[in-house]
């Protein structure tokens, strides 16, 4: 079984957009599980400035497990493309386990803009990656900020991929086995084809749509099956599906 813990959206800036006694919370919770790996789906920081990074590698290095991040909209602001590489690591990345498993980090991210876009070198460099995964029997995930497919109760569509319908006939074509995404604070899980696009929510921002409080999402995937666990910060688990794998 592997085990990966999903955060995303935390927001780390110096003002009382962002709560930091729920970062703590959420990284302590983190430790308790002990999961194979952590990925961030971006928005690290709110503004992107270099201090926002500095603050923000302080507490990512309290996470006990491996680390993966991509860049979000917000972290791409103030020239923060270029500090992301430098604090946290590359905007893209492909990491292939022993055990069957390859995740692909996309970097949907643009400099001082909101909306998504992976673009056609992205793309292609993806479906490269993917074949390799396909012919070894991998279990695939690919990691990006920006939502693929809208999510219900955010309000307006905005910022969808640009060249989402492009990406999302990559994913489907590949077998993708999950898409995890970030960007609108609100857990959410659609089905398309054999493919599962699961949004977290908010891990530590203030600004969270109606009810929804801060979370983060955990995946257990088994060697026939896979659970999506949506975690809220007071230890209430809902489990958001189990599903076969195909």
């Amino acid at each position: 079984m592997t085990v990966i813990a999903h955060i995303s959206d935390l927001h780390i800036t110096n003002n009382n957009s962002f709560n930091d006694d729920v970062l703590l919370e959420v990284i302590n919770q983190i430790n308790d599980l002990k999961p194979d790996m952590v990925i961030i789906t971006g928005d690290i920081t709110d503004h992107g400035y270099y201090t926002e990074f500095q603050k923000a590698t302080e507490y990512l290095s309290l996470i006990d497990s491996p680390l993966f991040a991509v860049p979000g909209n917000h972290d791409s602001r103030n020239v923060g493309y270029e500090t992301f590489e430098d604090m946290v690591g590359e905007r893209s990345w492909v990491l292939t386990e022993n055990d069957g498993l390859t995740i692909i980090g996309l970097d949907s991210s643009g400099p001082d803009v909101d909306k998504g876009h992976i673009g056609r070198p992205q793309q292609l460099w993806m479906e490269n990656e993917l074949n390799k995964s396909l012919e070894n029997s991998n279990f695939s995930i690919v990691a990006m900020h920006h939502h693929v497919i809208p999510v219900p109760k955010t309000g307006r569509e905005r910022n969808v991929l640009s060249d989402a319908g492009d990406i999302l006939q990559s994913l489907i074509d590949h077998d993708v086995n999950m898409v995890i995404c970030g960007h609108k604070h609100v857990p959410h899980f659609w089905r398309m084809e054999n493919t599962l696009f699961v949004n977290a929510g908010s891990t530590s921002s203030t600004k969270l749509r109606g009810k929804d409080k801060n979370s983060y999402n955990t995946y257990h995937i088994f060697d026939d099956s896979i659970d999506v666990i949506l975690n809220h910060i007071n230890g209430k688990k809902v489990v958001l599906g189990k599903f076969n794998r195909i």
